[in-house]
């Protein structure tokens, strides 16, 4: 990711979590250079409008790589209406096999409400168990308090919100300045 061009730098933690018929997107707002906050106040969740049709996004690793793959989801959701799995593939395949954006440093989650996926740089397009998943620096820690927290009668946006404040309290890189979306399924 990021860090292996510039060390030292750190941020972010994007949760999903899907419960009840509605998946909540959450994430911090924390940019790190070594032991320095650069800022604290970044949005790396989105509401996207494709064809119409709503998506949430978030994202993990470098800014401007994010926003490109942002916008080729949407052009591949806009041949594709509300076919988000296809979508997915499809950005996948093109940034594992474009040499331009084969070296694009960044992670999705996305969402429609129906289905959740994770893509990656490495052609992954994946859907995870037990309706959470976690990226970025603190991503680990937020899922493991999403997954623990998804047995109580907490609804997605308490889950998500009660992840992320734990997540925020364990790992450096992650503050407790949230941007939170939500689409029902």
């Amino acid at each position: 990711m990021a860090e292996d061009r510039f060390p030292g730098w750190h941020g972010t933690t994007i949760l999903a979590v899907r419960k009840g018929g509605r998946v909540v997107v959450a994430g911090d707002g924390q940019v790190s250079l070594g032991n320095t906050v650069i800022k604290g106040t970044a949005k790396k969740v989105r509401r996207l409008m494709p064809g119409g049709h709503p998506v949430v996004a978030g994202f993990a690793g470098s800014t401007a790589d994010a926003f490109t793959l942002l916008e080729r989801l949407e052009k591949k959701l806009e041949t594709a209406p509300g076919q988000l799995a296809r979508a997915c593939v499809e950005l996948a395949k093109d940034w594992r096999m474009d040499k331009y954006l084969r070296n694009l440093e960044a992670m999705l989650i996305v969402t429609d409400g129906r289905t959740l996926f994770v893509i990656t740089g490495a052609g992954d397009v994946l859907e995870p168990e037990h309706d959470v998943a976690a990226i970025g620096s603190g991503g680990n820690f937020a899922l493991a308090a999403a997954r623990g927290l998804m047995e109580t009668d907490f609804d997605a946006e308490t889950v998500a919100r009660k992840a992320m404040a734990i997540a925020a309290d364990i790992c450096v890189f992650t503050n407790g300045n949230l941007t939170v979306e939500s689409i029902n399924g």
